[in-house]
């Protein structure tokens, strides 16, 4: 499965067969919470927190490839990513793009 940020593919004809999204809402325990509170009076980076994020990335992305395989696509084009806190400590990450089939 290819996935591009453009709106083309470089020397391939596209049929549009539609958007594909992918969600994940993602949460640390209570531990790594409170070591990421105290971690905010010092400053740096929040390790637990930036895992996180990554985790839910590619969940949402993973998601995203199993609606577009189940059109029958070939590629994704003109993925995103947005992301929201949906409470403290969690956060929902969404990826979505087009699906497309090479003609």
């Amino acid at each position: 499965m290819i996935l591009v940020n453009t709106d083309y593919i470089t020397g391939r004809e596209l049929e549009m067969l539609g958007l594909v999204k992918g969600s994940t809402i993602q949460t640390r325990n209570i531990g790594k919470d409170i070591t990421a509170g105290l971690k905010t009076l010092v400053g740096g980076e929040l390790k637990a927190y930036t895992e996180m994020m990554n985790e839910a990335r590619a969940q949402a992305t993973k998601r995203m490839v199993q609606e577009a395989e189940a059109l029958g696509a070939d590629a994704v084009v003109n993925v995103r990513y947005a992301s929201a806190a949906v409470m403290q400590g969690a956060a929902e990450v969404v990826a979505y793009g087009t699906a497309v089939r090479f003609k």
